[in-house]
C-alpha cells in the first residue's frame, strides 16, 4: 500500500549538521512574509489573485520572456505545456532517462509515450543521440536542465527545427541558469519551472510557473489551468484546476528579491567544491562549460564506491544523497515499454556512481571545506 514516506525521511536527515534541507533558514523572515499574506486574507484574494499577476509579470521580465503563467506545480507546468504545444494521446516525446519521475509522468498523463535517449558526460540529454530516436509519431523534445546545468540547446533547437518538433524545457532545476547568455526556459517553445520547497526559488508547498514567447500557448495554458473558463459563466473547454494559489505567489514573489543572492552563493559554494575535489582520485565532478551559467540546484559528482562513500559521509554528519539510483527506463512503471539493462549505459553508470552534496546558499565556506576534507579522508587523500 502506498503511504506518505516523507515525514520519516525528513526526520532521518534533520539531525545531520551539513544538510540539504535549509528551509528553516530560508524562511527565517517568516513574519515579513506573513504580513504580506495577511493582505491576501483581508482582501479574500485567494484564487488567481493580484499577487499571481504580479509574480507572473516579474518572472517573465526577469527571464526576458513575453509571458509567464502561474500553476500549481512544476509537474503541471510540464503537462499543460505539452498540451498547449499540441502533444496528444499517441504522440511520442523524446526525453532523457536520467531525470526525476515528474518529467516522465507529465508525458504519460497527457497520453503520449516517452522515448528515452542516453545522457552525455554533462548528465544531460545527448543531442547526438536524439535524431536516431525520431519517428513519424514524434511531436516534441523535452530536454531536462538537470541540477541547474543547461542542456546544449543550440543543437537541440537545430534538430527540432529540422524535423518540425516542439521543444518543452524542463527547467525545474534551472531558474537563472543560462546558455550562451540566454535564460534556461526561454530557449524552446515552453519553459517549465517548479517552486517546490527544496528548489532554488521555493514556496510553502507546491507551485510552478510556465514561460513562453508564444501568445497562443500562453493563452491556452491560462485557459486550461482554470477549468477552461473564459469568464465566470462560460466554459470554452472542460479542463483542469491547476491555479497557483495566491498565498504561494506571495511567498515566491518575496523570494524573487533574494534570488540573485541565492544563485551567486550556490555558484560560490559549487566553485569551492570543484576546486577542493579537483584531483582526488576516485571523484569526478562534471567538466564545466564556459557557455553555461549553472545554478546548482544540486551539486553532483561521480565517485567510486559510491554507496560506501555516502554511508561514510552521513556518519560524519554530511547529508550526501543519491539523485537517483534507478534511471526512468528501468523503473517498475516503465515495464511495459520493453526497455532493459544496457539500453542507456551512460545513464545507468551515472545512477550507480552519482552523489549529491549540499550546496545551497546557507552552506558556509568551512562546511564546503569539511565536505572536501572528509571525501579526501575516505579516499586516503590520494590525488591523480
Amino acid at each position: 500500500m502506498a503511504k506518505n514516506f516523507l515525514p520519516d525521511q525528513y526526520e532521518r536527515t534533520q539531525v545531520l549538521g551539513i544538510n540539504h534541507n535549509y528551509l528553516h533558514d530560508q524562511f527565517a523572515d517568516v513574519d515579513a512574509i506573513l504580513g504580506k499574506v495577511r493582505e491576501v486574507v483581508v482582501q479574500g484574494d485567494f484564487t488567481l489573485g493580484r499577487a499571481v499577476d504580479r509574480l507572473e509579470q516579474r518572472y517573465a521580465a526577469m527571464l526576458g520572456a513575453r509571458f509567464a503563467v502561474g500553476l500549481n506545480s512544476g509537474t503541471d507546468a510540464l503537462r499543460l505545456g505539452l498540451i498547449a504545444a499540441g502533444v496528444k494521446p499517441g504522440d511520442e516525446v523524446i526525453t532523457t532517462t536520467y531525470t526525476f519521475y515528474a518529467t516522465i509522468g507529465a508525458i504519460v498523463t497527457v497520453g503520449a509515450r516517452p522515448v528515452f535517449v542516453d545522457v552525455g558526460d554533462d548528465y544531460n540529454i545527448d543531442p547526438a543521440k536524439i535524431e536516431a530516436a525520431i519517428t513519424p509519431k514524434t511531436k516534441a523534445i523535452l530536454p531536462v536542465h538537470w541540477s541547474g546545468r543547461p542542456c546544449l540547446m543550440d543543437e537541440i533547437g537545430r534538430i527540432a527545427a529540422k524535423h518540425g518538433l516542439k521543444v518543452i524545457e524542463d527547467a525545474c532545476h534551472a531558474v537563472q541558469a543560462t546558455f550562451d547568455g540566454r535564460f534556461a526556459g526561454t530557449l524552446g517553445d515552453v519553459g517549465c519551472f517548479s517552486f517546490h520547497p527544496l528548489k532554488n526559488l521555493n514556496v510553502w508547498g507546491d507551485g510552478g510557473i510556465l514561460v513562453t514567447n508564444d501568445e497562443a500557448i500562453a493563452n491556452h495554458v491560462r485557459l486550461i489551468r482554470n477549468h477552461g473558463l473564459i469568464d465566470r459563466d462560460h466554459c470554452e473547454i472542460f479542463s483542469f484546476n491547476s491555479r497557483l494559489d495566491t498565498v504561494q505567489a506571495v511567498v515566491a514573489d518575496h523570494l524573487l528579491d533574494k534570488l540573485d543572492h541565492i544563485t551567486a552563493t550556490r555558484i560560490r559554494n559549487a566553485t569551492a567544491l570543484d576546486q577542493g575535489l579537483a584531483g582526488i582520485q576516485g571523484v569526478r565532478p562534471p567538466t564545466r562549460n564556459a557557455r553555461l551559467k549553472e545554478v546548482f540546484h544540486l551539486y553532483c559528482i561521480e565517485c567510486e564506491r559510491r554507496d560506501e562513500l555516502q554511508a561514510f559521509l552521513i556518519g560524519k554528519g554530511i547529508d550526501a544523497k543519491v539523485h537517483y539510483p534507478i534511471p526512468m527506463h528501468l523503473q517498475p512503471a516503465a515495464r511495459d515499454w520493453g526497455y532493459k539493462v544496457g539500453d542507456f549505459p551512460r545513464a545507468e553508470r551515472l545512477c550507480a556512481s552519482e552523489l549529491s552534496l549540499p550546496v545551497h546558499e546557507f552552506i558556509r565556506p568551512d562546511q564546503t571545506a569539511e565536505m572536501v576534507a572528509r571525501i579526501g579522508e575516505f579516499y586516503g587523500s590520494a590525488r591523480v
